[in-house]
């Protein structure tokens, strides 16, 4: 059953998905050659707590980790390990927490220092396809009209779209009704009303969209060895504009040191219209 929230819970999800964001930008400033997986997430860990928040994925499913981390080949839900990034690395961090009993979730995926153009080519156009299906988000609209977008976004670069694996609703619990397909023929023509609060997520290959599922049972590779990129909002539909309740906006105007103002040159993760370093 798709839950339709009222004010007070929309105002609740605000503050989960403020909370989530404010997490991931702080990872991404410690995304460098040399840095290990593990590292992040205790990064991740430590600073969700200190704002009275739950790692959202920390025991879900038998999932032991707070972040999710998926480098180069890896689409999602890869285990952070010890594994050190690389020059040239691409990695997928997902992230998400609980907040007085609401949910944000959200991802990015990071270059690792100077990344090759391919590369910086699929994190744009993966990141450009999530603001078209945000844009696509409105009363009235389906979730066919959310994977239209990304698809008609992608298609033209030829990549492939991940059909596995797909948005969904979220609330009072990490994945809810209903599932957000990011390809339009495995959407539904449920219709968009305000108050539904949902995740989009589109992963995207720089070839094939053919997956498969590690020997450790969560982490998902490419069929062929190639790129992946991977970006998540949480947003909520509104009778005018969709709201993205994990917009990095407040943390980007709260940012005063050198290496925050630096990232913001560089074009943040999170936000529409910047590019992946």
């Amino acid at each position: 059953m798709v839950q339709i929230r009222s004010k007070r819970e929309l105002a609740a999800m605000r503050k989960s998905g403020e909370l989530t964001s404010r997490v991931l930008f702080e990872l991404t400033k410690h995304v460098k050659p040399g840095v290990s997986l593990l590292e992040l997430n205790n990064i991740a860990e430590e600073l969700t707590l200190s704002f009275g928040a739950k790692p959202a994925f920390k025991g879900y499913l038998g999932f032991a980790h707070s972040l999710c981390t998926s480098v180069n080949e890896h689409v999602v839900h890869g285990i952070p390990s010890e594994r050190k990034l690389a020059e040239g690395d691409v990695v997928g961090l997902d992230f998400g927490l609980v907040f007085n009993g609401f949910f944000g979730d959200s991802a990015v995926t990071v270059g690792v220092g100077k990344i090759s153009d391919k590369a910086r080519k699929l994190l744009q156009i993966t990141k450009d396809s999530l603001y078209a299906a945000i844009d696509a988000s409105r009363e009235g609209n389906t979730l066919k009209d959310i994977a239209k977008a990304i698809e008609q976004t992608v298609k033209p670069h030829q990549y492939g779209i991940v059909r596995e694996f797909v948005g969904h609703g979220i609330g009072t619990r990490l994945h809810e009704d209903p599932q957000v397909a990011n390809y339009e023929a495995g959407a539904s023509n449920l219709k968009l009303k305000a108050g539904m609060t949902i995740a989009i997520e589109p992963m995207v290959n720089e070839g094939t969209h053919r997956v498969r599922v590690l020997g450790d049972k969560w982490t998902v590779t490419t069929d062929d060895g190639g790129l992946s990129a991977h970006y998540e909002h949480t947003i909520a539909i509104t009778d005018s504009e969709p709201e993205i309740l994990t917009n990095w906006t407040m943390v980007l105007d709260e940012a005063k040191t050198t290496q925050d103002i630096e990232i913001i040159k560089k074009g943040a993760y999170g936000q529409r219209g910047s590019n992946p370093s």
